[in-house]
């Protein structure tokens, strides 16, 4: 599973962790995650988030 980093902020979203803070399981991939998903750190939507290189 890829990481996906928030282009605003610099927060990596690892799918291997997930994001216990926003109800997200480890082990869910960043396709998974609800539309709505926002960084946990500054807010940024999903949008915002690249695939880590």
């Amino acid at each position: 599973m890829e990481k996906y980093v928030c282009t605003i902020c610099g927060y990596v979203y690892d799918p291997k962790q997930g994001d216990p803070d926003s109800g997200i399981d480890p082990g869910t991939a960043f396709e998974d995650l609800p539309d709505d998903y926002e960084c946990p750190v500054c807010g940024a939507s999903k949008e915002e988030f690249e695939k880590e290189e």
